[in-house]
């Protein structure tokens, strides 16, 4: 790596001035939002939309919320012209929807552009031409000098042309493209000559874009960049200041939230980020960022898993599992003791403070884009701990684990997806759960079981039982007293030749309330005489008998470890 010692910084600081963007710790409101997707993320495509893909990813831009949407360079492209007459002639802007279209400043890209744009109801017409050190020095050989007057000729004609199609309103926006590579002194002047020319009044303002069009510099210099020419723009209170971060060294979210603190107004972005090299601002991030601080974005994000596929489908792109709120991951949690927080949060939320999220974990509920807590949230593996596996048994089939019960389950649920290799499902969770611990009835089974209440002067409450028995194919019927319906089917069994050695534990039980054919469950923890606990788990319409099918299954896994014999 020590090429390093070839780079430079390429970026233009501007004079020191003390920064009062610091001084914000947040953002108040919601940017002016530019999807370019349809034009800065098309080009960026190996294979770029078809005019129907446009069409309809057009119309989900709608959909979300955007009210400008760039359609494209039509004199640069046959594919964008025929598309936005057909947006045009079709009648498929809505009317509070602006069109956006780029035109750099040559006199018959002007022309064809604004031929394009004939019947619109209203345009932002996007001026644009490079301005940093490297591009005049390396690609157009020309002065600063000469770089302005490639911007006010650019701004003259389009001024002249938008005079001669008066059913549209237009705006005007104007980029010094590779803003980030140009000395501020120069941006701030070329910006203004075209300020002057365009003339802004307070109901037609002028968009000044301030494009990161290759990220150079780290975030909080970008946001001086921007709060210097906030400062410097003429006629400031008619401009709308435009920024449009790349992604080059990663950090174009954090471009984009500082330069609004520093004066920024508007945004040009993406959904996801796709754009050239590394990508433009990614616009679901932005917006999404303010939403979780309480600040509604403007643009509708409630069914984020829609939105996902259409644009995969669009874009032939895939968003990342890790993508920030949209991915198929950014919700899960596999770490148990984060699935324990994330669970105990949820419960305490529900309880305590359901107007709030403050869930340990997640900085947004889910179920706010459109995910479900039952697979997006809580996931099994051999990383996970018992309350992620509690917390699947209870809210997707209604089992509420004993607190002492949760961590056998869980090292049961770890060492299956171990020994896979794979993620347990909801499913397969319950599937081993019950088949290990639910209904066990081999080679003990109580058939029939009755039970009363029993008191004299001489005894305590009690409670008699009759049952009939199966074990091993012989069958017994039964009678016993106890001191409660366990301790009377105990001491019943003990009536049989086998020799059961135990004691209880702990015994609980509760109404199962997701959807099942039972009705209450009932767990049941018993030790051997070497100090061995066996739990067992019963269910059954009536709550007295999940007890006791809950007693034979902890007894009945008992006996596949230590056999009880006649």
């Amino acid at each position: 790596m020590k090429n390093f010692e070839k780079y430079q910084v390429g970026y233009f600081p501007p004079p020191a001035e003390a920064p009062q963007w610091m001084k914000k710790d947040h953002i108040e409101n919601a940017p002016l939002w530019c999807s370019v997707d349809l034009r800065d993320g098309n080009q960026a495509l190996i294979v770029p939309m078809s005019l129907d893909e446009k069409i309809d990813f057009f119309k989900l831009l709608v959909e979300i919320g955007f009210k400008e949407i760039e359609v494209g360079f039509p004199a640069a492209s046959e594919t964008e012209y025929e598309f936005l007459r057909k947006l045009i002639e079709e009648d498929l802007i809505p009317d509070d929807v602006t069109v956006q279209v780029l035109t750099q400043s040559r006199a018959h890209i002007i022309d064809k552009t604004f031929a394009a744009l004939k019947g619109a109801k209203r345009a932002v017409v996007h001026l644009y031409n490079s301005t940093s050190l490297a591009q005049r020095e390396q690609v157009f050989r020309a002065s600063r000098e000469e770089i302005i007057e490639i911007a006010k000729e650019g701004a003259v004609l389009v001024k002249e042309y938008a005079a001669k199609y008066p059913e549209t309103q237009f705006q005007f926006e104007y980029s010094p493209e590779s803003f980030t590579g140009t000395e501020m002194d120069f941006a701030q002047e070329i910006c203004n000559e075209v300020i002057d020319i365009w003339q802004p009044t307070a109901d037609n303002k002028v968009i000044i874009n301030l494009p990161a069009t290759v990220e150079m510099s780290m975030p909080h210099v970008f946001a001086n960049q921007i709060e210097y020419m906030c400062n410097h723009l003429h006629n400031r209170e008619n401009i709308i200041v435009s920024i449009h971060p790349h992604n080059d060294r990663g950090t174009g979210v954090a471009d984009a939230e500082l330069a609004i603190l520093a004066g920024g107004d508007r945004i040009e972005g993406t959904l996801f980020g796709n754009g050239e090299r590394t990508g433009n601002v990614d616009i679901v991030t932005l917006a999404m960022n303010l939403f979780a601080h309480g600040v509604d974005p403007k643009l509708d994000f409630s069914d984020m898993p829609r939105i996902v596929e259409a644009y995969e489908k669009f874009t032939d792109m895939s968003v990342s599992p890790r993508q920030p709120y949209a991915g198929s991951l950014v919700f899960a949690a596999f770490s148990g003791s984060h699935q324990d927080a994330i669970a105990k949060g949820m419960k305490w939320v529900e309880e305590k403070n359901p107007d709030k999220w403050t869930v340990p974990y997640l900085p947004i509920d889910p179920h706010d884009v459109g995910r479900e807590y039952d697979g997006d949230v809580i996931r099994i593996n051999s990383q996970s701990g018992k309350g992620g596996v509690a917390y699947i048994l209870e809210q997707n089939y209604g089992f509420i684990l004993p607190q002492a019960m949760r961590a056998e389950i869980g090292y049961m649920m770890k060492d299956l997806s171990d020994k896979h290799h794979e993620e347990l499902t909801p499913a397969g969770i319950y599937e081993a759960f019950a088949k290990e611990y639910i209904n066990d009835f081999d080679p003990i089974d109580i058939t029939h079981a009755t039970f009363s209440h029993f008191s004299d002067t001489k005894t305590a409450d009690g409670m008699t039982v009759k049952m009939r028995v199966v074990i091993d194919g012989q069958q017994y019927n039964l009678e016993a007293d106890g001191n409660g319906r366990l301790d009377a089917v105990s001491n019943g069994l003990k009536k049989t030749q086998y020799h059961f050695d135990y004691k209880f534990i702990t015994y609980s039980e509760h109404a199962i309330s997701a959807d099942s054919d039972s009705q209450a469950a009932a767990y049941v923890c018993i030790e051997d005489k070497s100090g061995n606990q066996y739990w067992g788990v019963g269910t059954h319409a009536d709550i007295i008998l999940a007890s006791v099918n809950a007693l034979v299954s902890a007894l009945n896994r008992m006996n596949k470890k230590i056999h009880f014999v006649k």
